[in-house]
């Protein structure tokens, strides 16, 4: 398949594919004539491309886990990558419960305050 229907299926522009492309992060699609064919296999590597990105994976670090050998993709170490992926994830979900608690703590400790049932209360009157 030509770089446009590739872009269709994986929703990235043409532009983002050829970057990707000479980035090493997907291999060279044979040529036919002057057009790029393009395979399953290049698809599904830029569909987990989109993906990772997605997951707040840098374009370095997929560079580091999409290592090809002879022109197969290891995905024993997608398989990796995306577990520190997942770790990553969990740990910013940790901290974010950890912020949640203490902005309910604050919020407690004001809905308790004399000062702030006394100001729902009073009259309002004109500024």
């Amino acid at each position: 398949m030509y770089i446009g229907e590739v872009a269709k299926r994986t929703g990235l522009s043409v532009k983002a594919i050829r970057l990707y492309e000479a980035r090493g992060l997907i291999t060279a699609p044979p040529r036919q004539g002057r057009y790029r064919v393009y395979n399953k296999s290049h698809v599904e590597v830029l569909l987990l491309i989109v993906e990772a990105k997605a997951l707040g994976a840098t374009l370095a670090e997929l560079k580091d886990a999409l290592i090809y050998n002879n022109g197969a993709l290891d995905w024993s170490r997608v398989h990796g990558f995306l577990a520190e992926i997942k770790n990553k994830l969990l740990t910013q979900q940790s901290d974010i419960l950890k912020r949640i608690d203490a902005v309910e703590r604050c919020l407690s400790t004001l809905d308790s305050c004399p000062i702030f049932s006394t100001l729902d209360s009073a009259p309002r009157g004109r500024a």
